[in-house]
């Protein structure tokens, strides 16, 4: 089965019909954004029930497993409690912005689903700009939250907010070079074009294998972009409580909780794309349909990968997540970012190209890490302990 026939089905049919062309065209388009939609609800709520039985079986629980089999219904439940709770807004918010603040941050990575190529060519919007459309629309969520924290009108929500400016600001650099040494490898920004040169070689022509490095510095920035652990200091609930969306209730807070899990499958489906190939597999490009399979196999192997690590690693202190992302991310990132560009510009055999770029790629990983161990073994203990280390008070 041919994906791509059912929208080309479904226009033709239209035209038929004796409806004028612009008017087929308005209402293909709506369809797709309501597929689309339809598609990111249903998978929030799937989300949100398996991280939370990959982080009850880490953590030695059991996870949801009272309404429905396996706990399945349990989010349906969570969510028809959030709908009958009392929408409380503060007296003194900023009542446009408040109510403003969760719609875009869910609505701006709903519209990332747009440029994301779930098999060949079976795309929202197939773009030649894909990437520079993903890094606009992603830098929206960092805008959503600073006016949740300010229009709440509350110091631990502003301090919240502030953080979200600072913390994901910040990492969107590393992120961005990441995609961009991708972009210098393939030489599109086209992400269905991205995912098409990784093709054949049974998978070794995946970037992940000739630039591991670069997938690794994605994948740590990610963590801090998707605002998971150790990196999740926005909602650091010892320190602020629960940051930029405190004041927020009921079906508003439901909006942000979405948007956290969207926002993870999202960098998911970005990191199967840019380094795992994407869609291609076995027969993907015969059958369209193989390629929607495959793809969503590698995004949930990766959203695994996600809410593993938020299961299980500390969160670190705030001084120290953004000395990491400026002194270690951002001069790593420069670094394989003009190291792909000079040895893609030497115009040598194509396996030599991918071989001196996975070496170089595991030198700068290497001493990245050994600068990172020195670095940290350096430290004075009074600067290396944890930030709530017990004390007697001071009088």
């Amino acid at each position: 089965m041919d994906l791509r026939a059912l929208g080309e089905s479904l226009v033709a049919m239209l035209e038929n019909v004796g409806i004028p062309h612009g008017w087929v065209l308005l209402i293909n388009w709506i369809l797709g954004a309501v597929i689309l939609l339809g598609v990111a609800l249903l998978l929030a709520i799937f989300l949100i029930w398996f991280e939370r039985k990959i982080a009850g079986r880490v953590q030695d629980r059991l996870g949801p497993n009272r309404v429905g089999p396996y706990g399945l219904i349990q989010p349906f439940a969570d969510a028809l409690k959030l709908l009958t709770k009392e929408d409380i807004t503060p007296d003194k918010a900023d009542r446009i912005t408040y109510n403003l603040a969760p719609i875009i941050a869910v609505f701006h990575i709903i519209m990332l689903f747009a440029v994301i190529p779930f098999a060949d060519k079976v795309v929202g919007a197939n773009i030649n700009v894909g990437i520079l459309y993903l890094m606009a629309f992603g830098a929206l969520g960092a805008m959503a939250m600073l006016m949740a924290g300010w229009a709440s009108r509350n110091k631990y929500a502003l301090l919240g907010g502030f953080r979200v400016v600072a913390q994901l600001l910040s990492y969107e650099i590393p992120v961005g070079l990441a995609m961009l040494t991708v972009v210098l490898m393939r030489g599109s920004m086209n992400l269905n074009a991205i995912a098409q040169g990784q093709g054949g070689l049974f998978g070794l022509g995946w970037y992940v294998w000739i630039l591991p490095a670069v997938f690794i510095m994605y994948f740590v920035a990610a963590l801090a972009e998707g605002e998971r652990a150790p990196f999740d200091l926005l909602e650091a609930e010892s320190e602020i409580v629960a940051g930029y969306n405190i004041e927020y209730s009921a079906m508003k807070f439901a909006w942000f909780y979405l948007a956290f899990f969207l926002n993870t499958w999202v960098l998911s489906a970005v990191a199967v794309t840019l380094f795992f190939g994407g869609w291609q597999g076995p027969f993907a490009a015969q059958i369209p349909a193989l390629g929607v399979v495959y793809f969503f196999i590698k995004v949930f192997i990766m959203f695994f990968v996600f809410a593993w690590v938020r299961a299980t690693f500390p969160r670190l202190r705030i001084d120290q997540m953004m000395s990491f992302c400026w002194k270690v991310l951002v001069p790593m990132g420069l670094a394989l970012f003009l190291a792909v560009a000079i040895i893609l510009k030497l115009g040598l055999p194509s396996a030599v190209t991918y071989a001196l770029l996975f070496v170089v790629n595991i030198v700068i990983l290497v001493v990245t890490l050994k600068l990172l161990g020195n670095y940290t073994r350096d430290l004075p203990k009074n600067k290396n302990k944890r930030l709530f280390a017990p004390e007697l008070p001071r009088l």
